[in-house]
């Protein structure tokens, strides 16, 4: 009975220190081949995913004032980011005044794994998704 408590705590151990090894992918689903599914979540982008909305829920005032567009707070898969390529993301994403359902305001907040940096590259006003105006 100790023996396969050890056992089973060795390969938990194991499964938990290998899972941040895995190349960097925000999500993937596999099919396995007796049916079930494995999905995969890559936990560094879901930390930055949170620290880029709560630094725009900081810089807006805190929560009694704003509250960032639904995709901030669901599956990262829905999180509106890119990937830098250089282990940081950056994300653009609305959000609006806590009494309100109209987003006014767009956040552009980069996140840069090294040290946890988050840099808020633009809080303002929603720009035109057209840059020509039209």
């Amino acid at each position: 009975m100790v023996m396969k408590s050890i056992l089973l705590v060795a390969t938990l151990t194991l499964a938990t220190l290998t899972t941040g090894m895995g190349p960097l992918v925000a999500q993937t689903t596999t099919q396995n081949e007796d049916g079930t599914v494995t999905i995969r979540i890559n936990s560094d982008l879901v930390r930055a995913k949170n620290l880029a909305r709560q630094a725009a829920e900081k810089a807006n005032g805190g929560l009694e004032n704003y509250r960032a567009e639904n995709s901030m707070h669901g599956p990262i898969a829905q999180a509106p980011y890119v990937d830098n390529g250089n282990g940081s993301w950056t994300f653009t994403f609305k959000g609006r005044k806590a009494d309100s359902t109209e987003f006014t305001m767009e956040s552009v907040v980069t996140v840069v794994k090294e040290g946890w940096q988050v840099t808020v590259n633009y809080n303002g006003p929603v720009r035109s998704t057209n840059p020509s105006g039209m």
